[in-house]
């Protein structure tokens, strides 16, 4: 969705984060297929939300956009880790349910975010603690029934410029 200017001031953010608006399920998947020809593994994305916000919604369409089957993409709260094959492979992680970052780093995480893949956490508020410093974290939060607010916020010069290409290729499509 692309908004005029007026409309914007509806959507306040801060210096350094990056406005894009999905109006459904499927304009959310698409973000995450056009997320997934930008990054270059290994990478990793932070996800932030509450729970029917659209994070596994885009993290399908990172996956689709990777190669893999989206029909394997489910939110693995009760699987803390899914590893998802593909062109390039995704390595989701949900942290919901752990009681503390240090239950998080005995995952084994430090491993995942270095093989050649994309890495993906769910909830990653819960954990930044411990994150890589140079990520990509995306807020996504409910706007209306079908209407998201996504906001990127990239840490590092690499996800910085994926974030604008985003915003390039998300306000500018071709074809």
């Amino acid at each position: 969705m692309i908004l005029r200017a007026e409309q914007m001031a509806d959507y306040p953010v801060s210096t350094g984060e990056y406005l894009l608006l999905s109006t459904s399920e499927e304009t959310t998947r698409k973000m995450g297929e056009i997320l997934a020809g930008l990054l270059s593994p290994p990478s990793l994305v932070g996800l932030i939300g509450t729970l029917g916000s659209g994070k596994t919604r885009l993290v399908q369409g990172l996956a689709r956009g990777c190669g893999v089957a989206e029909a394997a993409v489910i939110s693995p709260t009760f699987v803390l880790i899914h590893e998802y094959p593909g062109r390039i492979p995704v390595f989701h992680f949900d942290v919901y349910r752990l009681k503390d970052s240090e239950e998080f780093l005995e995952l084994g995480v430090d491993e995942y975010f270095q093989r050649p893949g994309i890495c993906v956490v769910e909830w990653a508020d819960r954990v930044a603690d411990v994150l890589p410093p140079d990520r990509l974290d995306i807020e996504l939060s409910i706007v209306d029934s079908s209407t998201r607010r996504v906001i990127l916020r990239p840490s590092g010069e690499h996800y910085r410029q994926v974030a604008e290409k985003m915003m390039s290729v998300w306000h500018h499509p071709s074809g």
